[in-house]
């Protein structure tokens, strides 16, 4: 089972509004150009990269999906304490 992971996010404060950057990134936006644009977490001026992490760091829903879902997929709205968040795993290991 993997313990580590690797992960982007855009956090925004809406569930309407991380919907509609999941359609513009099914219409092939850029996802860390989005991330840097709209992302409310400092990770976005990375591009929404959260670099290396291990299981459990994160909250247990945004852990559940970079844990459990397929890589390279974006996935979401998934809503936390934080608002509401689009994912995708780079790599577990």
């Amino acid at each position: 089972m993997a313990n580590r992971a690797c992960a982007r996010h855009i956090l925004v404060k809406t569930r309407d509004q991380a919907e509609r950057l999941k359609m513009r990134l099914k219409l092939g936006n850029d996802f860390g150009k989005l991330a840097k644009k709209y992302s409310l977490c400092p990770s976005g001026k990375r591009q929404g990269d959260l670099g290396e992490f291990r299981r459990g760091e994160m909250v247990k829903p945004f852990d559940d999906v970079v844990f459990k879902k397929p890589l390279h997929e974006v996935h979401g709205p998934i809503k936390t304490k934080f608002g509401w968040h689009l994912i995708e795993t780079i790599y577990r290991k």
